[in-house]
């Protein structure tokens, strides 16, 4: 893999159909930021200001619902970085199409922190199951709609190989078009779950899925995955 002063290249550069290519630095440090922001806001929907004067304690302890919706999103946009971490290792120039494409990436991101003060709220309040299963199903949409810039982005990048570093293998990205396209139809399990079965069937199948693009995040065969693969077959 290239170092981070061999990915160093100058804006403007032309790309063989004359479309203005640039490096990834700006990009990298914008996206940064922004997932640096949405995992900040996902706290701000665990205090619950209302509450009777000495209720603190009990109002913290029912609000337990809440901090498991924070974990799983938190982790959730952390394995979103990580994913688009281990992207841009590979990239080595920007065009307008994959800028685009970013931004998309980045508006499926921002918008977690409101499926996740649904669902903490709808399971703080307890009681009414068809809020809860409607949560769940909000959430594991927003989950699988995330998926669909995903597959773009290797999707664009399978037609266009100039943009990516030397030596990034074609099966690379055909195999990481698969994982947004797996994560999507599980995600539409995990609503179904929720909402045929129960609540919590929903919110660990979607815990389940997140450890699954954690896991490949480096790709099918590369990284957590790979050696965890590799281990067994020893």
């Amino acid at each position: 893999m290239a170092s981070a002063g061999d990915r160093e290249h100058p804006s403007g550069v032309a790309g063989e159909d004359g479309t203005r290519l640039s490096d990834t630095g700006r990009v990298e440090a914008f996206s940064d930021g922004v997932f640096a922001i949405v995992i900040t806001l996902l706290v701000l929907d665990l205090y619950d200001h209302d509450f009777r004067p000495g209720g603190l304690a009990s109002a913290l302890v029912v609000q337990w619902p809440a901090y498991v919706a924070f974990i799983v999103s938190f982790v959730y946009v952390g394995v979103i970085w990580l994913n688009h971490h281990a992207l841009f290792c590979r990239i080595r120039r920007m065009d307008g199409g994959l800028l685009w494409i970013n931004l998309a990436i980045l508006f499926s991101t921002v918008i977690v922190p409101f499926p996740t003060a649904v669902l903490g709220d709808a399971l703080a309040k307890g009681g009414d199951t068809d809020d809860q299963r409607v949560a769940v199903v909000l959430y594991a949409l927003v989950a699988a709609v995330m998926s669909a810039p995903w597959w773009g982005v290797f999707t664009y990048l399978c037609h266009r190989p100039a943009l990516l570093e030397p030596g990034v293998p074609p099966r690379y990205l055909q195999a990481q078009r698969i994982r947004p396209l797996t994560g999507l139809v599980l995600y539409v399990v995990c609503g179904l779950g929720g909402w045929f079965v129960a609540p919590v069937v929903g919110m660990v199948c979607i815990a389940v899925v997140i450890l699954y693009h954690a896991l490949t995040s480096e790709g099918l065969h590369e990284g957590p995955a790979g050696r965890l693969f590799g281990a067994f077959k020893r």
